[in-house]
């Protein structure tokens, strides 16, 4: 900005070069030395038309040239026939003072513009008293987007569709609503977790209605000075009134509307403030809809949540298998391909649809390296853990260690694969088989969990009657998933959990892991040879080696 402190700093020490610039050009000496003969020449052929005269040199000015000659080599006899001037100091200085006149009023021209401008952009400064901030910087305006985001785009989203289609009804077709007493909800709260698609979801409803779009994060609206968030709050409901209908989309708005304690006054709950009156001020003719987003539902403000803000909330979970393939089918549109889409839907569980996208990427840019035609299965298989877990190393390991985490592994993969559990390969650098879901799973689902965690460990005191600290991370989980059936879904031997209750059940799985895979050593030693051949083994494969048991 022109009134900041670097700019002016700027200012000033342009304006001295150009006085320096200026005094040197005045002061510098540009004359020709000349000798006394061609002087003479000059003198006698009539072409000098002006004489100036100084205390060191004489100067002769013609009409093409200038030129001096030393005071001393000539003698006045030789200008009678023309009009000398004594040089004075008096012309220099006039010249410094009207430049330093012309940049003072410059100075003050430039000064009164820029205050101009600061009144009219709305610009606030400080008070001088103030030594931490000397100026304010002026918010950018609010402006609407364009979407060219379609439901066609998103996949696996139709229970959300149909909540959302009503209201894309009502802003196309307003009266219709009007003249039946209805009136659609102000606000509508997108809840679910990170990476679900509620941001496209909310552009695809702006398509569909075909209004303008302004987008705002959270974020965005806790700033440092105070009043600059309400304010901006003003503006952008400001815009959407006059652009109406339309639709704000406030992204993470827990970033701005977490529960007030009452104990302050910050910056923070002025913006709440703000926006919770807004949303109040609407008119019934607005036709401007507030959908936000948020992953921390039990974090926002009561206030924010009553009848009359957000009306309506639709929630926007993990897709389910079916959803997987119809979002895999979209991004798969335009990669060449040779496999099932329903395979890699099974072995996706706990994806989001951002990692999904980023998980056909992967296997695309996998593919393009191995100098392939078509992504196949084998390329999603080489890919998935990266998009899950991130790209890891195995750690360099001693023979001993390597055996270790050799039997560790192929425990883990025996009894995933016996209780079906999803997962499709297994590397002997996974730290984890298979994701974390919140997925609704019973009993039995959740007691095989546990086993597979516990399964290297037993393994490791099967075989070396010890085992190594890599097994932290998994009895860590087991132990909690053990307190959630114990605590909170009643999965103990009462109801009431006891207090042993939990050591006791897993004790229970311990011992019934230690059983499964006693009584599967040979199946345990198959898996443990192809892991120390290839350092990697599939659910098929185990699932071979186990039918040749049973």
């Amino acid at each position: 900005m022109l009134n900041s402190k670097t700019n002016r700093i700027m200012i000033y020490v342009s304006a001295f070069l150009i006085i320096a610039l200026v005094v040197f050009a005045l002061l510098r000496d540009t004359a020709d030395s000349i000798t006394l003969s061609k002087a003479k020449t000059i003198l006698k052929n009539h072409t000098v038309k002006k004489v100036v005269v100084s205390k060191e040199y004489i100067y002769l000015k013609t009409d093409k040239d200038y030129y001096k000659i030393a005071s001393s080599q000539v003698t006045p006899k030789m200008f009678v026939d023309y009009k000398v001037k004594v040089k004075s100091s008096n012309d220099i200085i006039l010249g410094i003072l009207f430049l330093v006149l012309f940049l003072g009023v410059g100075s003050l021209i430039l000064r009164f513009l820029q205050r101009k401008n600061e009144l009219s952009l709305g610009g606030l400064k400080t008070s001088k008293d103030n030594s931490n901030v000397n100026e304010m910087e002026v918010s950018s305006p609010i402006e609407s987007i364009k979407s060219d985001v379609t439901f066609n785009d998103i996949g696996g989203i139709s229970d959300v569709k149909i909540e959302l289609e009503e209201i894309i009804d009502f802003m196309k077709n307003p009266k219709r609503y009007k003249s039946f007493g209805a009136r659609m909800p102000r606000g509508v709260l997108l809840v679910g977790p990170p990476g679900v698609g509620k941001t496209m979801i909310a552009k695809a409803v702006a398509h569909e209605a075909g209004v303008p779009f302004f987008y705002q994060s959270g974020a965005s609206f806790v700033q440092i000075y105070v009043g600059m968030g309400a304010k901006r709050v003003h503006e952008l409901f400001a815009a959407a009134k006059k652009n109406a209908p339309s639709i704000i989309f406030i992204d993470e708005i827990d970033a701005v509307g977490k529960k007030r304690d009452g104990q302050r006054n910050d910056e923070r709950e002025a913006t709440l403030n703000q926006l919770l009156t807004e949303m109040d001020g609407f008119e019934g003719s607005s036709s401007v809809i507030v959908v936000a987003a948020t992953n921390k539902i039990d974090v926002l403000d009561s206030a924010l949540l009553r009848a009359g803000r957000f009306d309506r909330r639709i929630f926007v979970e993990l897709p389910t298998k079916r959803e997987r393939e119809s979002i895999l089918m979209k991004y798969l549109t335009k990669v060449p391909h040779e496999l099932d889409v329903k395979v890699v839907a099974n072995m996706t569980v706990g994806f989001n649809g951002a990692a999904l996208a980023a998980l056909v990427n992967e296997a695309a840019l996998l593919s393009l390296r191995q100098n392939d035609f078509h992504v196949t299965i084998e390329h999603f298989h080489q890919v998935k853990d990266k998009v899950m877990f991130g790209k890891k190393k195995l750690k360099m390991l001693n023979d001993k260690q390597k055996a270790y985490r050799i039997t560790y592994q192929a425990a883990k993969v025996c009894v995933a694969t016996y209780y079906d559990m999803p997962f499709e390969k297994l590397m002997l650098s996974n730290e984890k088989l298979t994701p974390s879901t919140d997925e609704l799973l019973i009993q039995q689902e959740l007691e095989a969990q546990v086993k597979m965690l516990l399964a290297g460990m037993v393994a490791c005191n099967i075989a070396f009657n010890e085992h190594s600290s890599s097994a932290k991370d998994d009895l860590e989980e087991a132990k909690e998933i053990v307190k959630k059936m114990c605590q909170e879904y009643g999965m103990g031997s009462t109801l009431l959990p006891e207090v042993n209750e939990q050591k006791l059940l897993l004790e229970r799985l311990y011992n019934e892991c230690k059983s499964l895979l006693m009584s599967l050593p040979s199946v345990v030693q198959n898996i443990e040879n192809v892991l120390s051949e290839r350092e990697s083994i599939t659910k098929s494969e185990v699932k071979e080696l186990i039918n040749e048991v049973f």
